[in-house]
């Protein structure tokens, strides 16, 4: 089975998500699945050095008393996948299109699932700048890819507009917010749903794809 998760870098709710369908899928051992991440900006329009996060937070919810209000149930879903948000020690909001092409290339060694992971730990357990070239070598250096080829990529600008492009399309296909999960290209399921809902979608597509159930033309 063929899962696309469309996610950004910098999106809790993203790596809630990754959590509560590992759990899921832990309850189908037998499964073969493929797991592949789509690209998707929360903000499109960040600068490409990013920005103080405290400015940000200002801008998007008037300050970080209200902030805080808000991030509560997103801190308080985390905890209960056992991720412990450390918002205090993030200091930047990064542009995510350099992280979201480390993805991209990430693939070809078969390591994408694994440089997700350190992205999502790097940046919102240890509060580093996911937008820095010298982070994401280090990264890539950690999940077992080419450090030196990540870091002419990252410095040539190589596969921006395809990022971009493919952001793009994720809109045009009428998503607005991640992560979404989209299971054989056939059902689509927005949000850090509960793995007992990821679970229903995960059976019926199995069922159909053991039948050879196929979409109408």
């Amino acid at each position: 089975m063929l899962i696309d998760i469309v996610s950004d870098t910098v999106c809790p709710w993203c790596f809630i998500g990754k959590r509560r369908l590992e759990r899921a899928l832990a309850e189908r051992p037998a499964l073969d699945v493929q797991i592949g991440w789509r690209p998707f900006q929360l903000n499109p329009d960040m600068p490409p050095e990013g920005m103080d996060r405290q400015a940000y937070l200002a801008a998007k919810f008037g300050g970080d008393t209200r902030a805080r209000r808000t991030y509560a149930p997103v801190l308080d879903a985390a905890r209960g996948e056992g991720i412990e948000i450390d918002y205090d020690r993030i200091r930047k909001m990064p542009n995510t299109l350099a992280s979201h092409r480390l993805i991209r290339w990430a693939a070809a060694s078969d390591v994408q699932y694994r440089i997700v992971e350190l992205l999502f730990r790097r940046y919102f357990l240890e509060g580093e700048d996911i937008s820095d070239h010298g982070v994401l070598v280090e990264i890539s250096r950690q999940a077992g890819m080419d450090a030196d080829q990540v870091a002419a990529w990252l410095a040539e600008g190589r596969d921006i507009d395809i990022i971009r492009s493919e952001d793009k399309v994720a809109r045009e296909m009428g998503i607005r917010g991640v992560p979404c999960f989209v299971f054989d290209r056939r059902y689509a399921l927005s949000g850090a749903q509960d793995p007992e809902v990821i679970l229903q979608v995960l059976d019926l597509a199995a069922k159909e794809a053991r039948e050879g159930v196929t979409q109408p033309a």
